[in-house]
């Protein structure tokens, strides 16, 4: 039988078939989270598993309009110290609940913009971590989002003294008429520079370029460009992400001019041609929107069905719970979500208190297990196992989940997913509407009444 991987895409079928849907970077989703109080939590932290580590370092010196992260935007160094100094208190009051001699699998910086802090104290907050959490797996992958706009040697000798071996650097798209629009020039020669720092210090395991398409003035013809200087810094991934124009819930979108945004049909064509683009040069596309050379273990573990997924996006180290620390971070422990305080003064003013700096989450129950299993399994994986599944939870799966199956149909006729006996298996289409195709099994989705909460899958 042919393989899912060997299929080509239909792209007239992305078009029939995207809809708004979640990221599903969890289950159930973000929208879901409700209030809870720190002692809610508390339960939820007493296992033994490994831990992923995750510190937010908010700070950005303008915006970026396209941006849909929670950013501080700021030049002041008063603030990166005042930050610093309450990542302190926090890490201290998480000692009184979490056992932190549990082995560290993972540890991640993201942002904001975490090399807008100085090298001094970028070493400043590693040493907090390393002095809170003595215990580390061989080969932890340790990574940290990078601007290019702001990365030095300096910078580089630090993430080298303190074990980082993966770095992602934000660019987007090389284009200067788009990069004005969206306020973040970054010319190429900065980012090549950038790259080489980071090759040139022998540690990096892993080099990845995030690009985005669907920003304004994009054509075809113009990606085409930003694609082969790309292929020029030759990464080891490459991520591509679907633009989402959601004014209504990040003002800093506002100031794009919509008429400007590429239509639905360019942007199709941009991404059929970015796929192509890759696969002819030696990368591998891995889920939705990721791109890998055939010896990344990104690769590696989609082959396995070992691949999964968290709030970082695709990732080779499951079987962890994630923590994380700062302004809005979200952890994820085996039946909660729980997130951070969003606003800088409830957060310091928790902290104050002595508190867990946590205000909002959700605590699953039984229901949200069986589901969040199978929509993580076919979102990382893009195969689910029905025999593991009831195995695991002695539940029958196809009794349980008729309903579900019968609307899947509409995918299985569509050629878009396989339903055999003991598995269903999702072709290379139906990997980019992943997000449409586990949405059956969302319950809280189908209660929903505003769907455009979530973008559009496509």
């Amino acid at each position: 039988m042919e393989s899912r991987r060997e299929r080509g895409i239909d792209f007239q079928k992305l078009a029939k078939y995207s809809k708004h849907a979640p990221r599903y970077t969890s289950y159930p989703t973000a929208v879901e989270f409700k209030p809870l109080k720190p002692e809610e939590i508390i339960p939820h932290l007493k296992g033994d598993k490994p831990l992923s580590l995750y510190f937010h370092l908010p700070f950005c010196r303008s915006a970026c309009y396209f941006c849909g992260c929670n950013v501080v935007y700021t030049s002041k160094e008063s603030k990166r110290r005042r930050y610093i100094d309450y990542l302190r208190k926090e890490l201290d009051i998480w000692s009184r609940y979490l056992d932190t001699s549990r082995v560290v699998r993972q540890l991640h910086f993201g942002g904001g913009t975490p090399t807008f802090f100085t090298p001094e104290e970028l070493e400043e907050v590693y040493q907090l971590i390393y002095s809170h959490f003595p215990n580390w797996e061989e080969g932890a992958e340790i990574s940290i989002e990078i601007d290019p706009r702001f990365f030095s040697r300096e910078h580089m000798e630090v993430l080298k003294k303190y074990g980082v071996n993966r770095i992602s650097f934000g660019v987007q798209d090389f284009d200067p008429k788009t990069q004005r629009a969206v306020n973040r020039i970054q010319p190429f020669d900065l980012t090549r520079e950038a790259v080489e720092i980071a090759r040139e210090s022998g540690v990096i395991e892993s080099i990845n370029i995030d690009l985005i398409y669907g920003l304004p003035y994009q054509t075809l013809e113009s990606f085409k460009k930003t694609l082969q200087l790309v292929k020029e810094l030759d990464p080891d991934r490459v991520a591509v992400f679907n633009y989402a124009h959601v004014p209504w819930l990040k003002k800093g979108m506002r100031k794009i001019d919509e008429t400007t945004l590429p239509s639905p049909e360019e942007k199709l064509k941009i991404f059929k041609y970015t796929i192509d683009f890759f696969e002819n040069n030696g990368y591998l596309m891995i889920g939705m929107d990721h791109f890998a050379k055939p010896e990344d273990e990104l690769f590696k573990a989609i082959e396995k069905g070992e691949l999964h997924r968290n709030f970082q996006g695709y990732t080779t180290k499951g079987g962890a719970d994630l923590i994380g620390f700062g302004l809005t971070s979200i952890s994820e422990t085996d039946r909660a979500y729980f997130q951070n305080y969003k606003n800088l003064k409830e957060y310091e003013s928790a902290i104050d208190r002595g508190e867990l700096p946590v205000f909002r989450g959700v605590i699953l129950n039984g229901e949200d297990l069986l589901r969040k299993y199978i929509i993580m399994e076919m979102m990382a994986n893009f195969a689910f196992d029905i025999k593991r599944f009831e195995e695991r939870f002695g539940v029958n799966f196809r009794e349980k989940f008729k309903q579900e199956l019968e609307e899947l149909k509409e995918f299985e006729e569509g050629e878009l997913i396989e339903i055999l006996d003991d598995k269903i298996i999702v072709n290379k289409t139906g990997t980019l509407l992943i997000r449409n195709i586990v949405l059956p099994f969302d319950e809280y989705y189908r209660k929903m009444g505003n769907k455009k909460v979530f973008s559009k899958s496509v």
